[in-house]
């Protein structure tokens, strides 16, 4: 029995939440910080004079994940600075989606416990039992210290946090401060940085991890560049940052593709990280989905973006219309209903393509953008309708779309009217960037958005480099999916968990010691990358990388175009090795010549675990579809089979093990291990277990 359309709320032109409070939760101003204080001992090296700095602990990278390793270390009597290439400048603090979010395990309507959600982290597969058990336990912590820090999480009017459904999570475990939700968090943990008085060197970027080569190969610090340090005496604006204990926390590789949601120059650490001989893993798990052009506003539109269904077409080259999501869904009410879905479904998952689910909506998208055209969200059209079927019809939408929308309050006659009473902070994020989408539509396109491989870590967030640690983006922590905003938690969680690591030791280190060796050596490295005369500059290699990754390594991979792009890719750093990169003039030559070296070197790391995973047999999961003529599975839309995206299906053995990738001399090597379980049968006993809090054994 279909349903009677809804009545127009009053007031639904305009949103119920005041002005002042829509813009105090759009624009978020990032506190001052402090005045660098003057370094006071310098040492000679290779002819430049290069200040010292020397820590107990290190952070690299000053988003969510940096900061609250900064404080919770600082919290503990730990001497700590942070460096940064860009203060507030990072994905947490410049990126993001329609709803970010951080994980939360209470007030679940049906109960909930921390094995549950461990299980739901985890449910991707190649993901470390324990690693998942650990960040369902801290999400809780994470979340409660956020809110004392001043994060204001909404609550209903018992103090219960408000909670939603969102990608991976079909439990309604998620919650958000809006469109702002990570960069919130930035700004508490920046001012409770600054409150407890924590070096943040901005603008000096780690270029070079200084490993000191002994019986233990363990981490002595990072050589940095900055312009503010360049002088006669050192023309490169070379700092040698000292330490005992290193914590990677700069993020993901944002610039490894050319179609990308990432802001403009987050290079990440994982290339950094590789050179040091540091282990990877996961290279092969990413996220891809929909959202608009870091050329204008780069945001995901995830959420009440889709869930509002605006209607989506697409122009050719001459402005004519295509209301193109006609052809692959095959009524008008499926296809509404998986718009609606890709709201909470946000990024690609091959299998999502079968059975016309919301990934076929991507995988559409996908081909509008193979043959040329521009695709549009239109916020003032409902869907129109697939030929042949009755129009759009509020009446007409599958029963948990229906039943969500009636919940919101947002049975309303248009897309906008919906987004305005579901989410108005959507329209007033992008009103800040000149884009009024409730007057025009909006461009947008398939970009890459999250690695969820990188540096592998245990449980401590601890590398293979002794000293070394990686957090947030940076570590591979997560599997091949994730449930959305659970990678924030997860920062948040490993933040305090290298924090707690660190602290614990307490035999003296080596940051008092000046390395000359190491730190000339890292000198020699980085003058090896700049050479006049080179082949290759810096504008010819960022074409090379980013076409070579989003045209054979995003979300549609085929075996033969992933070996080409391997060979490519071991080609041209072969290349760079030889010659090093073109100068081109520009003050920051050495900085950019590194972060693009370390780009193409972290691209090849990506295609070599790709190609393996690819060649034994892997199959489609996750962010990417490997497609192949002999595959099992084929995406059906209204007008037939897409034979050309016929895929093959993930194996069942591949979930239970992961791909980890180190550098050796000049090329990548490939290992695998099984998965890290957790006893589900142990139960912790306060008497038998204290001891081991109190002596410190839990850290061992």
């Amino acid at each position: 029995m279909s349903r009677p359309s809804a009545p127009i709320a009053r007031g639904a032109l305009e949103s119920s939440v005041p002005q002042h409070i829509l813009d105090g939760l759009t624009d978020v101003a990032m506190p001052r910080l402090p005045n660098e204080r003057p370094a006071q001992e310098f040492m000679s090296a290779r002819g430049a004079q290069l200040p010292l700095r020397r820590f107990r602990a290190l952070i690299i990278g000053s988003g969510a994940a940096g900061l609250r390793a900064a404080v919770e270390l600082k919290r503990r009597g730990v001497d700590v600075a942070v460096a940064t290439q860009s203060a507030f400048g990072g994905t947490s603090a410049c990126s993001g989606s329609d709803k970010q979010t951080l994980h939360t395990a209470n007030s679940a309507d049906q109960g909930d416990n921390f094995r549950a959600l461990a299980a739901a982290i985890g449910a991707g597969g190649a993901m470390d039992e324990d690693t998942a058990y650990v960040e369902a336990v801290g999400s809780a912590r994470a979340l409660a210290s956020l809110q004392y820090l001043g994060l204001p999480i909404p609550q209903d009017a018992h103090g219960g946090v408000l909670r939603y459904q969102t990608d991976h999570d079909e439990v309604g475990r998620a919650t958000s401060c809006g469109p702002r939700t990570s960069r919130l968090m930035v700004q508490v943990l920046a001012r409770e940085a600054i409150r407890l008085e924590i070096p943040v060197f901005n603008h000096t970027t780690a270029v070079r991890i200084l490993v000191d080569e002994g019986p233990v190969r363990r981490v002595r610090g990072v050589l940095a560049l900055g312009q503010k340090h360049r002088s006669d005496q050192n023309p490169l604006g070379a700092v040698a940052l000292l330490c005992d204990f290193l914590v990677l926390a700069a993020g993901g590789p944002g610039e490894l593709y050319r179609d990308s949601v990432y802001p403009r120059n987050c290079f990440g650490s994982l290339g950094l990280a590789l050179e040091a001989g540091v282990e990877a893993v996961n290279l092969t798990e990413s996220q891809f989905g929909i959202g608009t052009s870091r050329d204008g506003f780069p945001w995901n539109l995830s959420g009440t973006y889709a869930q509002c269904m605006p209607y989506v077409y697409s122009r050719d080259a001459r402005g004519v219309e295509r209301n193109f999501l006609a052809d692959h869904y095959r009524t008008t009410q499926e296809l509404a209903s998986n718009l609606f879905r890709k709201g909470y479904q946000w990024p690609f998952h091959a299998t999502r393509m079968l059975e016309f689910g919301s990934s076929l909506f991507d995988l559409a998208v996908f081909r509008e953008m193979q043959a040329g055209r521009k695709v549009y969200m239109d916020f003032n059209r409902n869907p129109l309708p697939v030929p042949g079927d009755a129009a759009f019809d509020l009446a007409r939408l599958d029963p948990d779309v229906a039943a969500y929308l009636d919940k919101s309050g947002a049975l309303l006659p248009t897309p906008i009217e919906r987004l305005r009473k579901m989410n108005p902070l959507s329209i007033e994020l992008y009103k800040r960037y000149k884009v009024d989408i409730a007057r025009e539509p909006l461009e947008f396109a398939m970009n890459n958005q999250h690695m969820n491989g990188g540096v592998a870590v245990d449980t401590w967030g601890r590398t293979n480099l002794a000293g070394c640690y990686a957090i947030g983006e940076a570590a591979g922590s997560h599997g091949v999916t994730r449930p959305g905003g659970a990678a924030l938690s997860a920062g948040q969680v490993f933040g305090t968990r290298c924090a707690e690591h660190i602290a614990s030791h307490h035999e003296p280190g080596r940051a008092h010691e000046s390395p000359r060796a190491i730190i000339e050596a890292a000198l020699d490295a980085i003058g090896a990358s700049m050479r006049a005369g080179s082949p290759v500059d810096i504008g010819a290699l960022k074409r090379e990388v980013q076409a070579r990754m989003s045209d054979h390594a995003g979300m549609i991979c085929r075996a033969a175009d992933v070996r080409s792009a391997l060979d490519g890719a071991r080609t041209l750093n072969d290349t760079i090795r030889r010659h090093g990169l073109a100068p081109t003039g520009k003050s920051f030559d050495a900085v950019h010549a590194v972060q693009w070296r370390q780009t193409a070197l972290a691209s090849e790391a990506v295609l070599t675990a790709l190609d393996f995973y690819i060649g034994r047999g892997g199959g489609s999961r996750g962010a990417r579809a490997v497609c192949d003529p002999h595959g099992d599975e084929t995406p059906l839309t209204r007008t037939g089979p897409l034979e050309d995206f016929r895929f093959l299906s993930e194996r069942a053995q591949d979930r239970a093990e992961q791909i980890l990738v180190r550098l050796e001399g000049d090329r990548f090597v490939i290992r695998t291990r099984p998965l890290r379980p957790i006893d589900t049968r142990e139960r912790p006993f306060f008497e038998r277990h204290w001891p081991d809090f109190l002596t410190g054994a839990i850290y061992e």
